[in-house]
């Protein structure tokens, strides 16, 4: 006989697979043992950089019973996003997940869309959608509810499709059916850290975001350091190099969500294009993307610190 945890949980699983989700996994909510000690040593040895904001809300990044009262469930998801087209070979690059719509709000929908099926199917649920907008710590979770293993170059990984999509949570006060981590699938291989333009993988499993491409081209509001100079493989926004060598990824399949449509004018641009770029074009190239964040000034200072 199916129990309510194994109905409601097929349910959801059903639900997000419906959304476009490629994976969907749940795990217990409470307290991250492990992290803990090694988030305390990350923000320690400074690997945060100028992310201040990593340093706050350190109790509720490591237990989601503080953020979501009652919380009971931690419902894990991956979204997609590896594009069937690239950019022009002459240019400076762009992270994939930026070449369409911004993923905050694409996923923001769906999870609200499985908040409100939930809702409508289960009962009273009460519960919070979570993507890169709170303390939580997103590939834990998903490696904790079994959709990979985190891996060398610190991201999650998947034997399946490899690691080009997005993490998001929902947190309820249901409870459910938990899912168990997967083993570790790395092996010897150091691709990744061979890979990096920059040394940030300092070792396996430990990544400097302060010496992170991505670090520097999005989250640092000074000038880039000019020891920098020539090891940036001319990522003007974002940086994939420690994805693009993993061997998991060569299972990469292109993505079905029309949102992440890659915009042509950013597939097309050549180096003289982004060089010449005005307030303009950026609004309109850049309208609904992720790129917004670094605005017209930060793009013009990458591709500036680059030529």
């Amino acid at each position: 006989m199916i129990n309510n945890k194994e109905k409601y949980s097929q349910l959801i699983k059903t639900e997000a697979k419906r959304l476009g989700f490629l994976y969907c996994g749940i795990s217990k909510a409470g307290f991250l043992e492990e992290e803990a000690p090694r988030l305390e040593n990350w923000l320690n040895q400074n690997r945060h950089g100028e992310m201040h904001y990593m340093e706050n809300h350190f109790d509720k990044r490591l237990n989601p019973t503080l953020l979501v009262d009652g919380a009971k469930s931690v419902i894990s998801l991956l979204l997609n996003y590896y594009p069937s087209e690239f950019q022009n070979t002459n240019s400076y690059k762009i992270s994939k997940y930026a070449y369409g719509q911004d993923y905050h709000f694409v996923i923001k929908e769906k999870l609200k869309e499985l908040l409100d099926t939930i809702q409508s199917q289960i009962g009273e649920v009460s519960g919070r959608a979570f993507v890169d907008s709170a303390p939580v710590l997103d590939k834990a979770w998903a490696a904790k509810s079994g959709l990979g293993w985190i891996g060398k170059n610190s991201n999650l990984l998947t034997q399946q499709v490899g690691s080009f999509y997005f993490i998001a949570e929902l947190i309820v006060d249901l409870d459910l059916e938990y899912d168990h981590a997967v083993t570790d699938h790395c092996g010897t291989c150091t691709a990744c850290i061979d890979a990096c333009p920059t040394e940030a993988i300092v070792a396996p499993y430990i990544v400097d975001g302060s010496k992170c491409i991505s670090y520097f081209t999005i989250e640092l509001k000074e000038n880039i350091p000019t020891d920098m100079n020539g090891k940036m493989d001319d990522w003007m926004f974002g940086c994939d190099v420690c994805q693009d060598v993993c061997p998991w990824n060569k299972f990469s399949k292109a993505h079905n969500e029309p949102l992440f449509k890659a915009n042509l004018e950013i597939l097309s641009f050549t180096k003289k294009d982004w060089e010449e770029i005005t307030t303009e074009v950026f609004q309109k190239v850049f309208k609904n993307s992720a790129v917004k964040r670094t605005k017209v000034e930060g793009l013009k200072r990458n591709i500036n610190f680059l030529k």
